[in-house]
């Protein structure tokens, strides 16, 4: 079995950091490159935890104040689509909101 390895090169790296990665691989008779590959394993180990929806984040963060429930109003049907080929249209009814008399 082939075994492929790449190759990173790591560019504008600030000198304290380089300071303390030189540090710490020193600290476990690592090379700087051997240090940061097993930074690197480690990090990527890790399980991100899924996403969270938008949506359920807005309710997370607002369920401490309790549920409120609004009212709907009725809606109206949508408008009939255009018609093209001259045929006429049936007459539409409209709905009345509820307790709304004739105007």
């Amino acid at each position: 079995m082939e075994i492929h390895v790449g190759t990173l090169t790591i560019r504008k790296l600030e000198d304290p950091l380089k300071s303390r990665l030189r540090l710490r691989a020193a600290a476990r008779n690592r090379s700087m490159e051997e240090e940061a590959r097993q930074i690197l394993r480690a990090a990527l180990q890790e399980t991100a935890a899924p996403a969270e929806d938008l949506g359920s984040r807005i309710r997370a963060r607002f369920a401490a104040l309790g549920d409120i429930q609004l009212a709907l109003e009725p809606r109206e049907p949508p408008n009939d689509p255009p018609l093209f080929d001259g045929s006429p249209r049936a007459p539409r009814t409209k709905l009345r909101k509820p307790g709304m008399g004739r105007r």
